[in-house]
């Protein structure tokens, strides 16, 4: 017997395929468009974001070619509330948050998956490119598409409610699947970016909410090199748009080395200043199996993986990386693997 999933259907092709493919598999399917914005006009639109009205409408057409009832649900105060405005503290606080990560831990797996069990739905579906199997989740067979990352905060029940049909697919094979079904979203680019800042201005977007607030840019011995209009605009790691007065001595570049919002102080340094081999974490979300073999983290979406080991205390997490890593930023979400296979991740509170 089938099971009744819920298929959330952002407009794009990966989540029109993955509702196409539960419901050819036997399964009672509802498709379910997420408002996310209050006046949706104002996000992105075509390859720029996820929250327009034209996703919404290629959401149901795509819903109408599979053959399925499609609603939309309006949770734009959630968003606002649970992902705008984290990101905004977050970045006042001096971290670097990760707003898609924040998205899918409290809209798609808590907010929808709550109010789809009360409505008696087995399981949500998405888009996501993962492997999910018995609950164990781990990376796509498509590497540069590989979501695993952002879906490392989902719990064992949340994993336990979810569906990734995608998981054993690549991106080229998916849209050429939309193609032979007659999806419209075949072609359509992929979102890119942060869906609710609206021309990618995430400098700007800051500024806006958070003011503008001069301070010093100094380097490692505290001397003064430059000013900038708020530490919210500039993350750990950066090397762009740091507008610093004089070169270094050496005349190599500069990196954000440090953010400190309390003295709205910015420090840079050389990069071999931003070089760390331990991490430490807040509480980890343990959501794998617990056998570890071949123990790597990821720090960052898209980004490295470094082989480790770890230590839990007081309620977090120690992380030793093997070798170091540059461009670890205080508030990103350190996932761990064993092999392919997500174990558990935390969110990053220092590394050194």
């Amino acid at each position: 017997m089938g099971l009744r999933v819920l298929a959330a259907m952002s407009g794009g092709v990966d989540s029109a395929v993955a509702a196409a493919r539960i419901a050819e598999a036997g399964h009672d399917v509802t498709g379910v468009h997420l408002a996310l914005s209050a006046n949706p006009q104002s996000h992105r639109t075509g390859a720029r974001g996820c929250c327009t009205i034209e996703d919404s409408r290629d959401a149901r057409r795509a819903a109408d070619v599979i053959g399925i009832p499609f609603y939309i649900w309006d949770m734009a105060e959630r968003f606002q509330r649970d992902v705008v405005e984290d990101f905004v503290a977050e970045y006042a606080a001096g971290r670097t948050p990760n707003p898609c990560l924040r998205c899918n831990e409290k809209i798609k797996f808590a907010a929808v998956l709550d109010r789809a069990l009360a409505l008696g739905f087995d399981a949500v579906a998405t888009g996501h490119h993962a492997k999910l199997a018995g609950g164990v989740l781990s990376r796509s067979v498509d590497q540069g598409k590989d979501q695993s990352y952002v879906l490392g905060v989902l719990t064992r029940e949340q994993l336990g409610h979810a569906i990734f049909p995608l998981g054993d697919s690549t991106k080229a094979e998916v849209r050429e699947e939309a193609a032979r079904r007659g999806l419209t979203v075949a072609d359509k680019p992929d979102s890119h970016d942060i869906c609710f800042i609206a021309d990618g201005d995430t400098r700007g977007f800051l500024a806006g909410r958070l003011g503008a607030a001069e301070g010093p840019i100094v380097d490692q011995s505290g001397e003064v090199v430059g000013s900038h209009q708020g530490a919210h605009g500039f993350t750990v790691g950066q090397r762009k748009g740091l507008r610093i007065d004089r070169p270094a001595a050496d005349g190599r570049p500069r990196y954000v080395l440090s953010i400190e919002p309390v003295s709205n102080t910015v420090t840079v340094g050389p990069r071999a200043a931003l070089e760390v081999t331990t991490v430490t974490c807040g509480a980890p979300v343990w959501n794998g199996p617990s056998a570890q073999h071949d123990l790597t983290v990821q720090l960052r979406a898209h980004g490295e993986v470094y082989a480790c080991r770890f230590e839990e205390h007081d309620g977090g997490l120690t992380i030793e990386l093997d070798r170091p890593a540059t461009g670890v930023a205080a508030g990103q979400a350190a996932v761990l693997y064993s092999g392919e296979t997500v174990i558990g991740s935390a969110t990053i509170v220092s590394a050194r």
